[in-house]
């Protein structure tokens, strides 16, 4: 699967859990698992519960994310 193939969404964390983990609502009342994006844990971006996100999802499991972006 290549890059392109991610579907991309915005979202807003609803919780942190251990090991990295979010809980975000979709704009469409969805809930998804997602993780941060490398380029976020190398740059040590802190995300807190209430933040707007850029997620990429997988076309084949719509249920987990990487987070890529964080809004201000």
């Amino acid at each position: 699967m290549s890059k392109e193939d991610c579907i991309e969404v915005t979202g807003t964390v609803l919780e942190k859990f251990p090991a990295g983990q979010f809980s975000v609502q979709l704009e469409h009342e969805r809930i998804v698992l997602a993780h941060l994006a490398g380029r976020l844990r190398r740059n040590r971006i802190r995300v807190l519960a209430g933040d707007k996100v850029t997620l990429e999802l997988s076309p084949y499991d719509l249920t987990k994310g990487r987070i890529t972006f964080r809004h201000r």
